[in-house]
């Protein structure tokens, strides 16, 4: 009997171990497509044409090692190919200007010094934002200088440059870091009728910002500087992949809590409509909005006006790039949970889009006509910027997609 008493002990334990736990699924939401791999320079920013053609950036203030090129069009499922051509991504003399006591930015506005961004406006013409600060070799961070900083617009259809913005030295402070940009081109918007770009300043020294050019004069000026919204908040630190992530702003300096190299004003995004401008800071979990109105108003009450009126949204985990489709739908980074999120205005919600094991440092976000949202893996959390100060990245680094929901797509401001 005893015998018996044990084995039926013992089966109703296996019985008991054999349960399934509930467990963590890892996925939810659509199906990320595996898209474009990166096995040569460090990737960034992503946009891609009405016609299907895919454009990258490659920042050397995030890589040292990004020489190549700074602007590449992928030609095939692993290859890029320098756009528009080689010469304009080889500045003569290098990216970085050595004869001035500390090296600075090369000051040359007809080549790229170190682009931030990439995007495609409702025109189909391509966008380079070049912020003019490159990393030494070392690792070593400069400063600009005036003309290396820059947005420049280029045609699709002839793969030649049709403008060149440079930011005087008011708006373009040599420790500005201008990160994103977004354009509105609807020609009532503006005496020029050419419309206006918004564009962040997520400098690590505190510049942090949103800048505002006129399409059509060139004219540039700032808004929200030092707002609270558009600073890091102090001691953020997020967990990605369940780890910690401190940074390491150089060689024998302390750690310190806020992401290196991409502290305040980070992604940015206009509401489907274009009358509100949406950003948040890497080194935060929430999201702003202000109205884009009072950004273009340039009147001496202007900015008093614009940082009274920041609305904080909700949190929405940390991100970098925005994006926002034709239904209005706003598109955030979720690093700590393996996601992007939903941020629903008509809602006032924030919900999970995707979520699948893949996703971790999500650079940069761009919707096409396609219906996709494409976006950028490049673990940057895993660079010898961040702890413990070693090179942990594995390539090839990967752009994905993922299908709108409720037929959604690109939202084209003309």
């Amino acid at each position: 009997m005893m015998y018996q008493g044990f084995l039926v002990l013992l089966f109703c334990a296996l019985s008991v171990l054999s349960q399934q736990i509930v467990s963590d699924p890892g996925v939810f939401g659509p199906s990320i497509e595996l898209v474009h791999l990166y096995n040569d320079e460090f990737p960034s920013g992503i946009a891609v044409s009405a016609s299907g053609r895919k454009f990258t950036n490659y920042p050397s203030n995030l890589d040292p090692n990004n020489t190549k090129y700074n602007v590449a069009e992928l030609t095939s499922y692993d290859t890029e190919m320098p756009y528009p051509n080689a010469e304009i991504n080889t500045p003569p003399g290098g990216q970085i200007n050595y004869t001035t006591g500390s090296p600075v930015g090369a000051n040359n506005q007809n080549y790229f010094i170190n682009v931030q961004s990439v995007v495609i406006d409702a025109m189909d013409r391509l966008w380079i934002l070049d912020a003019g600060r490159p990393s030494t070799l070392s690792g070593s961070g400069t400063l600009s200088s005036h003309g290396g900083v820059k947005l420049i617009g280029i045609d699709l259809s002839t793969n030649t440059v049709f403008t060149t913005i440079i930011f005087p030295a008011t708006v373009a402070y040599p420790d500005s870091n201008f990160n994103d940009v977004r354009f509105d081109l609807r020609p009532s918007i503006t005496a020029s009728g050419q419309g206006v770009a918004y564009i962040t300043d997520s400098s690590t020294e505190g510049r942090n910002g949103i800048v505002i050019v006129d399409l059509g004069t060139s004219l540039s000026w700032r808004h929200l500087d030092n707002a609270p919204q558009v600073h890091a908040e102090r001691q953020s630190v997020p967990f990605i992949w369940g780890e910690a992530v401190y940074s390491i702003a150089g060689y024998g300096l302390p750690i310190t809590r806020v992401l290196y190299g991409a502290d305040g004003a980070d992604g940015i995004t206009l509401s489907a409509d274009g009358e509100t401008l949406y950003w948040t800071a890497v080194g935060s979990r929430y999201l702003y909005s202000v109205p884009t109105a009072l950004l273009r108003d340039n009147s001496p009450t202007s900015e008093l006006l614009a940082q009274a009126s920041i609305v904080s949204h909700s949190v929405i985990g940390i991100s970098d790039g925005l994006e926002t489709d034709s239904n209005g739908l706003v598109y955030t980074g979720n690093f700590e949970q393996n996601a992007i999120n939903i941020f629903d205005p008509a809602s006032g919600m924030t919900r999970v889009f995707v979520r699948d094991p893949r996703i971790g440092w999500t650079d940069a976000m761009f919707i096409a006509t396609d219906g996709y949202v494409y976006f950028t893996e490049n673990q940057l959390w895993r660079t010898p910027s961040h702890f413990p100060g070693t090179e942990r990245r594995v390539r090839p680094f990967a752009l994905f997609r993922a299908k709108l929901p409720d037929n959604g797509t690109k939202v084209q401001l003309l």
